[in-house]
């Protein structure tokens, strides 16, 4: 999808003034990632990074889901070598925040899962409605993160990225917030509320100095080229999408959570 071709599951709200743009993607029933979706969520944030007027980026699936994570039915369609050309792109679309000049805010209501968590995690700050359920299931699916996993150590630490990671279990609010996975929780209903709340303070602070402080904040983080090499050895064996379709067919990426 090129910046001039009208977005199919993505809005890009800009203000009129110096303020909050928000950036709302939809794809019911669950939100799930396609990689449409990834690219076009990349393209929006990009745009919103560009317009002066934007002192803060909210980004937010709907109130009842941000999204149940990858679309299992779509990986399960990709040979190897489809999966191998396709998996740079992929994580570079998720790892679309960090490189916005202006503070991001995810706000995560209901599932967070997959792609989902690995684009919430480049956000500066993710807030989570007291229902919500995070995780990073790829495991079970035969493969790994991609664009998350250098952002999910810094975040929480090695030893509980391990345990997030190879378990690919699914974390309630309470203990997202105690790992220091998410900054706020909020009643579901005040999850954009409390995300707007939050990226309006910065409508009135000098945007070249955020732009800098948020440079230097980010220039530790590492690419995540490892973690797409490993994916891509992985996808090569075809294991990856033989586990996808598997996993889709058995309908936990179709009800979330149910599988876990």
């Amino acid at each position: 999808m090129s910046n001039n071709t009208p977005a199919e599951f993505t809005t890009l709200e800009l203000p009129e003034q110096r303020g909050v743009a928000v950036l709302r993607f939809s794809r019911p029933p669950a939100n799930l990632i396609t990689l449409q979706l990834a690219r076009e969520i990349a393209v929006a944030a990009k745009r919103a990074g560009k317009n002066e007027r934007v002192a803060a980026l909210v980004v937010y699936g709907d109130e009842r889901i941000f999204s149940a994570g990858d679309d299992l039915a779509e990986i399960a369609t990709w040979s190897p070598d489809q999966a191998a050309a396709l998996a740079s792109d992929h994580a570079q679309h998720l790892d679309c925040l960090p490189p916005v000049p202006c503070p991001t805010v995810a706000a995560i209501t209901g599932y967070c899962l997959g792609g989902a968590l690995e684009l919430a995690l480049g956000a500066d700050r993710r807030i989570v409605g007291d229902n919500v359920k995070l995780g990073l299931p790829q495991i079970h699916r035969g493969t790994v993160p991609t664009a998350g996993m250098d952002r999910l150590i810094r975040t929480v630490g090695l030893r509980t990225a391990r345990d997030l990671v190879y378990s690919g279990r699914y974390v309630e609010a309470d203990e997202a917030l105690r790992l220091g996975l998410v900054d706020e929780v909020v009643a579901p209903d005040d999850v954009y509320d409390a995300a707007h709340r939050w990226a309006e303070r910065f409508a009135g602070l000098p945007g070249a100095a955020v732009a800098a402080a948020k440079s230097v904040l980010e220039a530790p983080a590492q690419h995540s080229s490892h973690a797409i090499s490993a994916w891509i050895g992985l996808a090569r064996t075809g294991e990856p999408q033989r586990a996808a379709g598997a996993y889709a067919a058995d309908g936990p990426n179709q009800v979330p959570g149910t599988g876990r």
